[in-house]
């Protein structure tokens, strides 16, 4: 059995990492971070599962269809919030509820039959950067759900739920972290604290054509 996981060099991913490893010794692993190229070895390999776990590459519809089994994500949101900025969005708005996802990978971002998903609540107090660090606690414990039957080649489920909406893109959640004049004050803060996160640009206002980080 051939198996190639995708993703990046978190601690978290790491872990991912080591859990594949220990069970298919010979699985591939190539990790990255976030603007960096394919890799070279995509454009020719071919095998039976492909895992992306947290992987910063969008998989090519060519690389899937070499894959001979089954090509599975692990996503850091629910259907409700597929795409980019899954914890931002649920955060500005105020969502009771979050999850993480495992779906089959088809052409399009965020698309494929739904696997399993692991829902949990979103507290009040929570953050980006809190709803984010329990969403990788979900995911891993996803991963070592479904990554026995991956492992066994049994057939992966399919639940009868399907995504909400279409993935969020780069340019909307750009457009979350701007704040003008003429917003009301819980707009502004709905923005503020769902965009406000450690490294990351953030929250900013445009003035005379420069911009001001808040």
């Amino acid at each position: 059995m051939s198996v190639l996981l995708l993703s990046k060099t978190t601690l978290w991913c790491r872990a991912a990492q080591r859990f594949v490893k220990i069970n298919v010794p010979d699985a591939v692993i190539l990790d990255g971070e976030t603007g960096d190229q394919l890799p070279e070895m995509l454009k020719t390999w071919e095998g039976d599962y492909i895992v992306s776990f947290l992987s910063p590459w969008i998989i090519p519809h060519n690389v899937l269809l070499r894959t001979r089994k089954s090509a599975i994500n692990f996503h850091p949101g629910p259907p409700e919030y597929p795409g980019i900025g899954c914890y931002n969005f649920a955060i500005y708005d105020r969502a009771l509820t979050y999850g993480v996802t495992c779906h089959h990978m088809v052409a399009k971002v965020d698309a494929g039959p739904i696997v399993e998903v692991a829902r949990f609540p979103i507290f009040p107090g929570d953050t980006v950067e809190t709803l984010r660090e329990r969403s990788m606690v979900y995911l891993l414990k996803l991963l070592y759900e479904i990554g026995p039957l991956i492992f066994s080649k049994s057939n992966l489920p399919v639940l009868p739920e399907a995504w909400r909406r279409k993935p969020y893109t780069r340019k909307e959640l750009d457009s979350l972290c701007r704040v003008t004049p003429d917003m009301s004050e819980d707009e502004v803060r709905r923005r503020v604290k769902a965009t406000s996160y450690p490294g990351y640009p953030g929250p900013y206002v445009e003035l005379g054509g420069y911009k001001f980080k808040l």
